[in-house]
């Protein structure tokens, strides 16, 4: 059967999404899409801190919205611990509910989570506003705080995060579109801290602390 999504419903009734054929290659596609258009607005270069946090916030928001509609087609064509194809023989779709932190670690800990995961991200929110400037250290804290954004609306909303991406050719804890980016951001963020952030970057931290930054004038 071909692969189709669409919606119904009406004024006089409730609106459902519904998915037939193969979900695996309508969330490949719409993930494909995403990250190519990612890319494409990375490559729009612009110097200016409030706009360089405008595109933050815009490419963080891109992938909250791509996480949570994947989690959401997911619980909506498979039931808990269901799978289905996605790229046969590496990666297969496999519904489970991740009630703890990575590898299960914390299960049931759910408010401690949240409390840990949102200090957390506020604490990358004021990295990215008041000390990092380098693009590559911007980009992977967005990606970090997006991906972190993603999980924290799933514990909140439900208690537990969805996960549906499973390794067939090993054995690996299945994981979702957010931890993705939480992984390939902190990669980034490794790299820029070990080859940039004291040629370009540690400089902002001194004026930080000591108070002499100029950029807080008239805040």
């Amino acid at each position: 059967m071909k692969d189709s999504l669409g919606v119904i419903g009406g004024a006089d009734g409730p609106t459902a999404i519904f998915v037939t054929g193969d979900v695996g290659g309508i969330i490949l596609s719409l993930f494909a899409a995403a990250v190519g258009l990612l890319l494409i607005l990375v490559l729009l270069r612009c110097r200016t801190t409030g706009r360089r946090m405008a595109r933050a916030v815009l490419y963080a928001a891109c992938v909250v919205a791509l996480d949570q509609f994947v989690k959401l087609l997911t619980a909506a064509t498979l039931e808990l611990g269901g799978t289905a194809e996605l790229l046969p023989p590496l990666v297969q779709l496999r519904r489970v509910h991740n009630y703890g932190a990575a590898w299960s670690s914390l299960s049931g800990a759910r408010w401690l989570l949240i409390a840990v995961t949102a200090a957390g991200l506020l604490a990358l929110v004021w990295l990215l506003r008041k000390i990092v400037r380098h693009p590559l250290g911007v980009w992977s804290l967005t990606l970090v705080i997006a991906g972190g954004v993603g999980n924290l609306i799933d514990r909140v909303r439900l208690g537990y995060v969805v996960d549906m991406l499973e390794f067939t050719f090993i054995r690996f804890p299945v994981f979702n579109v957010a931890d993705i980016f939480v992984v390939c951001g902190t990669i980034g963020a490794m790299v820029y801290y070990l080859k940039y952030y004291g040629k370009c970057d540690a400089e902002n931290w001194e004026s930080k602390r000591h108070g002499t930054d100029p950029a807080d004038n008239g805040r």
